[in-house]
């Protein structure tokens, strides 16, 4: 019986916050913790998945949305994906396993979608590339699962590599390696979980990537993107919602590209106000940023931090600080007493390093 065990890393995002939906542009890179997945191959048509943690699950490979809910229907819309792409599965028993903090903002469930992805994919020796499964990822998360998601997490997974972060075009599906090595420097990006939980399914999410859209279709154009003069589209606009919206993809995609011309040119400190900048974006203008994350920010700036903000969907989640090496531990212990006096949960720290994507272990 065919067997075999396939892994795919979280992510964390430098910069490039809500707009890979809009066409636009992100710099992610791929996190060393990793979703397991060993998969055994059989032959009676059903799938069945246990996770550590979370339980068992088993369903046809002919389900369908709706059917399978919870964390369970992140592995059923995989399969329903690939089978809608005209794979032709026969079944497969599923073992996960993950290291992938949950609801930080990390990318738990496209890490566990790449893994199964790639685990069904090997085991019946189907002929799709990376490119295909960057889109069946999505829409396992948008049609199945009914979360509003774009390209940029599963792109990171699948083409993460070691010591890079990756130029995620969504528009074009294109993922570039960019040299990151922030240790080089005598600096560590660190993660703070806030363990504030955030849910990218809920209504306030897609409500944005719905404002995004109409106010592209309002400007006379495919998405933002293609946004030449800001301060033009902006007055053209009549809704201020739409005009905070729009000028936060607008700008931050121009992050991204000046974030990538520092990596390139080793300038990997002048990160910090890029980070700093996009964080009051989200906060202000996207408003997607919840206290423990503010205040997150807020404590590590005061600290000696050279930058941070939120990453992922928001309405929790986790932040990153761009720290001196030396200065860590009490950016950390700042967050962590910032976080007492408020009453929050305790926050987790993790270092972020840049490690290789989606993989065959054995």
């Amino acid at each position: 019986m065919r067997t075999g065990t396939w892994s795919a890393p979280g992510r964390v995002n430098i910069i490039g916050e809500h707009t890979d939906y809009s066409g636009g542009l992100a710099l992610p890179f791929a996190l060393p913790q990793r979703t397991v997945v060993h998969a055994r191959l059989r032959d009676d048509g059903r799938i069945t998945v246990a996770s550590d943690g979370y339980g068992e699950v088993e369903f046809p490979v002919a389900t369908r949305p709706g059917e399978i809910t919870g964390w369970g229907a992140h592995v059923a819309g995989v399969v329903w994906a690939l089978g809608r792409s005209g794979a032709a599965l026969s079944g497969a028993d599923l073992r996960v396993h993950s290291a992938v903090p949950h609801g930080a903002g990390l990318s738990s469930s496209h890490s566990l979608e790449c893994a199964v992805a790639l685990a069904l994919v090997g085991l019946h020796d189907l002929d799709l590339g990376r490119d295909q499964l960057v889109r069946i990822v999505q829409h396992a998360e948008n049609e199945y699962v009914g979360a509003p998601t774009g390209v940029m997490d599963q792109m990171a997974s699948l083409y993460g590599e070691a010591d890079r972060a990756i130029l995620v075009d969504a528009r074009h599906l294109t993922a570039e390696p960019v040299p990151c090595d922030f240790a080089s420097s005598g600096l560590d990006l660190v993660i703070v979980d806030t363990r504030s939980r955030h849910r990218h399914a809920d209504g306030e999410y897609g409500a944005r990537r719905r404002t995004c859209h109409e106010a592209a279709e309002a400007l006379g154009m495919k998405d933002l993107r293609d946004v030449a003069d800001l301060d033009d589209a902006l007055a053209r606009l009549t809704d201020p919602v739409a005009v905070r919206r729009v000028r936060h993809v607008v700008r931050e995609n121009a992050r991204v590209l000046d974030a990538v011309e520092l990596l390139r040119g080793g300038r990997v400190r002048e990160l910090g106000p890029l980070l700093t900048a996009s964080h009051a974006s989200l906060r202000d203008d996207y408003e997607v940023t919840v206290p423990e994350l503010d205040v997150t920010v807020e404590a590590a700036l005061a600290a000696g931090a050279l930058g941070a903000r939120m990453i992922g969907g928001g309405f929790g989640g986790s932040v990153i600080a761009l720290v001196e090496q030396a200065g860590r531990k009490p950016v950390e212990a700042a967050v962590a007493d910032a976080f007492r006096r408020r009453g929050f949960a305790e926050p987790e720290f993790h270092v972020a390093r840049p490690s290789h994507g989606a993989s065959r272990d054995r």
